[in-house]
């Protein structure tokens, strides 16, 4: 396969952190953030975005840039469409236009929930927030758009770099005598970097097979709640020599009703992988070996 040109979006989010790592093998990677001054990589300037493809004239656009803050888009609704609806559209009509490949990330949010079997990629969808609906109006403008595309849908994220979960728990259970965390919704914790290498092995893929053009399910094997996940992560902190404040049975499942929110989240966030494992010839490690590594590597520091 030849060099091939990528520009990537959204470069210093949790994933497009990795994704820096995982392309840069595959050929010349542009990376832009919102903050970018030779090119325009600002989602909220429309125009801007689409003079930036058709400057760099890329063979791949890679879109890891979004409005994740799920709460706060129920309060800015319009911001929130802007970054995860119209922004993509611009990015798929202009992929469109010169023949580029749009790597896009979705969400399980674009389901209500409801049930306990792991959603298909064809199965209904019915989001059940600001943030759902616009995730879900940008997979819609990107298919409806022509243009060759892989869209992976994924869920509970987490990586070294920035803020999430299991470093809040982690944190948490060194001041605290008790916690109280959701064990009513289930789903599997996904490292960043999986989803970065991933992306890659299926970008060399679609360059040689086209026909792998289209939606998939992208998370780590297994399933947990919330309570699940943090005991796991303080539990495997303890044994690493970490102190730990809080005793292993004063960590008390709660259902979410006990943590009112915004915007509503989904109880089962389940998904389907098998569509994406046989497409690409993936296996899809458990969440446990990924959020293990993770743990090894923020403990270390």
């Amino acid at each position: 396969m030849n060099p091939i040109k990528i520009l990537l979006l959204g470069k210093n989010g949790q994933v497009g952190w990795e994704l820096q790592r995982s392309l840069a093998p595959l050929g010349e990677v542009i990376a832009l953030d919102a903050k970018s001054l030779d090119y325009c990589g600002d989602f909220t300037n429309l125009d801007g975005l689409a003079q930036t493809i058709r400057a760099i004239a890329p063979d791949v656009i890679v879109n890891a840039a979004a409005h994740t803050a799920v709460d706060k888009a129920e309060s800015e609704p319009e911001l929130a469409r802007t970054i995860n609806a119209l922004a993509p559209a611009v990015l798929a009509n202009e992929a469109k236009r010169i023949g580029a490949w749009l790597v896009h990330y979705s969400t399980d949010y674009v389901f209500d929930g409801s049930g306990d079997a792991p959603r298909l990629e064809m199965d209904a969808t019915a989001p059940l927030s600001v943030y759902a609906q616009t995730k879900l109006e940008g997979e819609n403008a990107i298919v409806a758009s022509g243009c060759k595309h892989l869209i992976f849908r994924t869920s509970w994220v987490f990586a070294a770099r920035g803020g999430n979960f299991a470093k809040t728990m982690l944190k948490l259970a060194q001041e605290r005598d008790a916690l109280k965390v959701i064990n009513d919704q289930i789903g599997a914790p996904t490292g960043a970097d999986l989803l970065a290498d991933v992306t890659a092995h299926a970008i060399r893929r679609a360059l040689i097979s086209p026909e792998v053009n289209g939606l998939y399910h992208l998370v780590a094997s297994g399933e947990t709640s919330w309570h699940g996940y943090a005991s796991f992560v303080i539990e495997h902190a303890r044994r690493a020599g970490v102190e730990i404040k809080v005793a292993a049975d004063a960590i008390q499942a709660v259902p979410t009703s006990s943590f009112p929110t915004p915007a509503k989240r989904p109880l089962n966030s389940r998904l389907n992988t098998n569509k994406l494992q046989n497409s690409f010839d993936l296996v899809l490690p458990s969440w446990q070996s990924g959020v293990t590594r993770f743990l090894a590597e923020i403990l270390d520091k």
